[in-house]
């Protein structure tokens, strides 16, 4: 009995970390294409951009839900406490996640009136400020709260530091870096030559968010640090950075060789050993720097009956989403329509 309730707060942290990686991919480059629209002024090839990703995008959150319905169902210990430190950023994200969705939509239902342009707007904004929320809310997990007694005991701005700022900036480079490729992959033409472009500037400053962030962390807690310096744990997370400079080696070479999907793989690649070297530098905290998983985790009987259902759902999710995906896939240029 024992084991089982050892190993089953392990296998909901592999769901959780597996819904929340699926979610940066997936709405990742959705953000990431609002950001862009700061770059690209062109009403046709904004619409494209648009095109690529209007019959997945309301998907793309199904997987924030679910990583959300973990958190609260089988770590209902951490829900408590993150919750309230974070209450701020996490109520900014939605709105600019619920603005951005009715900007999606008015942006073409204000088409020649004079009001697109507050609607486009919108859709940059709320791209914008949901990126930065999600990275200032990761740092701000990284870098620990402070908990009395099981619960936080900290004030409602002590998750913006530098160090969350820096993590937030950093978010926001790689969605837009994930949007950039993703439009490399799916659009022709002038937009796909602009794309490759701006990829390449956003590449080197996710590159330098990536180190900056990767030097930093080590230092916020001494456990951290020898989680990255003491052996055997090295042989584990060494090849993490070697990866990193691998990856961006094959990023600029796809770009200058003219790969569709080379780039968007490689920037996929970038966020995957992110989180996973951040996963091995919280291990084995839910709340950071002092509650485990263990610490808590709901009832090992609560556990294993939400674990049944979840079982059922999630192969239902994957079906319907990788079926979207398959359905739309494929380039988009200007002749082609959504709404």
């Amino acid at each position: 009995m024992m084991d089982f309730a050892y190993w089953l707060p392990i296998v909901w942290a592999v769901i959780l970390v597996a819904a929340i990686s699926i979610y940066v991919v997936l709405d990742g480059f959705d953000l990431g294409i609002g950001m862009l629209f700061a770059l690209e002024r062109h009403p046709d090839r904004r619409d494209v951009m648009v095109n690529t990703i209007a019959p997945v995008w309301d998907g793309n959150e199904t997987w924030m839900v679910l990583g959300g319905a973990v958190l609260y169902g089988v770590f209902p210990g951490a829900y408590a406490t993150l919750l309230p430190a974070f209450y701020l950023p996490i109520v900014l994200m939605l709105l600019a996640l619920i603005f951005r969705g009715v900007a999606f939509e008015f942006r073409v239902m204000t088409r020649g009136t004079g009001r697109e342009g507050m609607w486009n707007a919108g859709f940059m904004a709320g791209s914008a400020i949901a990126a930065f929320c999600q990275g200032a809310i990761l740092g701000g997990v990284v870098q620990g709260i402070k908990v009395v007694d099981g619960a936080f005991a900290g004030g409602p701005l002590d998750w913006l530091t530098p160090f969350s700022i820096l993590c937030g900036l950093s978010v926001m480079c790689g969605y837009a870096l994930l949007g950039a490729t993703w439009l490399i992959w799916r659009t022709t033409g002038v937009l796909e030559e602009s794309c490759r472009r701006w990829a390449a500037r956003l590449a080197v400053g996710l590159f330098i968010g990536i180190v900056a962030v990767s030097l930093w962390t080590p230092l916020l807690h001494a456990p951290y640090l020898r989680r990255w310096t003491d052996w055997p744990n090295i042989a584990f997370v060494a090849p993490v950075p070697v990866l990193v400079v691998v990856l961006g080696a094959l990023f600029v070479m796809g770009l200058r060789r003219g790969h569709s999907r080379g780039p968007f793989l490689c920037a996929l690649g970038w966020f995957f050993l992110c989180l996973s070297g951040l996963g091995i530098t919280v291990w084995p905290y839910a709340v950071p720097p002092g509650l485990t998983l263990w610490d808590v985790s709901s009832p090992p009987s609560s556990q294993f009956f939400q674990l049944i259902g979840t079982a059922i759902l999630l192969p239902i999710i994957l079906t319907y989403t990788i079926y979207s995906y398959h359905v739309f896939r494929g380039k988009v240029t200007e002749t082609d329509g959504y709404h």
